[in-house]
């Protein structure tokens, strides 16, 4: 079984990224489970075909510890096998805590257990590595593949470089490793080249470039990731092939994160700080 989690700035497309590189892996006749890292419980919603999932925390906090699996996984598209963790009230308490309960309630049940023959668990996680309990999955080794949602965006390329500094502070201890970057194109000029540096400088690799289209959208529209909504759509074909990257790559790395400057005359050289 394959831990794999998707970090990235908040906004920069992590969810949906996740949902259809899931679908992909689905269509190919993977077991995956996915768990949604984010409070917003919106990280299933579209493999869910758009049905509310009642998250671990609100589960919990209804019904005491007595709690079966049932009550917190559902089956979305392709069988893929659905959790959100959740947030505490609004104005009260970490968000992050939320990671780290819904994680050990799902080991407590089994979620993890051998006779699931899971090929792939997925974390979608907020934002950046900051809190604590959004590195928790890095942190405890829970997740031992990290992929990077980025942009030719400032911010989404800064923000990366950020969370490959939480890696190298867990790599040794929990053995994560950063499997490559997805660049989710903004069309930010020299975007592909930009995006190859910045892999390259950090150690890694684009392991794929997902154009921008308008499909996609439309499929969230509808409630549906783009290989349910139109399965012969060439951005669903785009999500196949980032799905087939993944399964089948083997270069797993501790990142060399860049300092500022660094990184600041990266973004000078492809011309997006001019």
């Amino acid at each position: 079984m394959r831990k794999v989690a998707i970090y990235g700035k908040g906004g920069i497309g992590k969810s949906t990224t996740t949902q259809n590189t899931v679908a992909g892996l689905a269509e190919m006749g993977k077991k995956v489970m996915v768990v949604g890292c984010d409070p917003k419980g919106d990280s299933t919603r579209l493999l869910l075909g758009g049905l509310a999932q009642r998250t671990v925390l609100d589960t919990l906090r209804e019904e005491g510890e007595d709690v079966d699996l049932a009550d917190v996984r559902k089956e979305g598209f392709g069988g893929c096998l659905c959790t959100e963790s959740g947030g505490p009230e609004p104005g009260v308490g970490c968000a992050g805590r939320g990671i780290i309960t819904s994680i050990n309630l799902l080991e407590q049940l089994g979620a993890y257990a051998e006779s699931e023959a899971l090929d792939y668990v997925f974390y979608d996680v907020l934002g950046d590595v900051v809190c604590g309990g959004f590195a928790m999955p890095i942190r405890e080794g829970k997740a031992q593949e990290i992929y990077i949602v980025v942009s030719g965006e400032m911010m989404a390329m800064y923000a990366a470089n950020n969370i490959c500094k939480g890696i190298v502070k867990f790599a040794e201890a929990g053995g994560v490793r950063l499997g490559g970057l997805i660049c989710n194109s903004r069309n930010v000029d020299n975007e592909v080249q930009m995006i190859e540096a910045l892999a390259d400088r950090l150690g890694t690799q684009m392991i794929h470039f997902v154009p921008r289209d308008n499909m996609v959208q439309r499929a969230e529209i509808n409630r549906k990731t783009v290989i349910d909504f139109d399965p012969a759509h060439n951005q669903a074909d785009e999500y196949r092939a980032l799905a087939r990257k993944i399964d089948g790559n083997e270069m797993k790395v501790i990142p060399k994160p860049m300092n500022i400057d660094e990184l600041e005359k990266l973004l000078i050289d492809y011309g997006i700080a001019n």
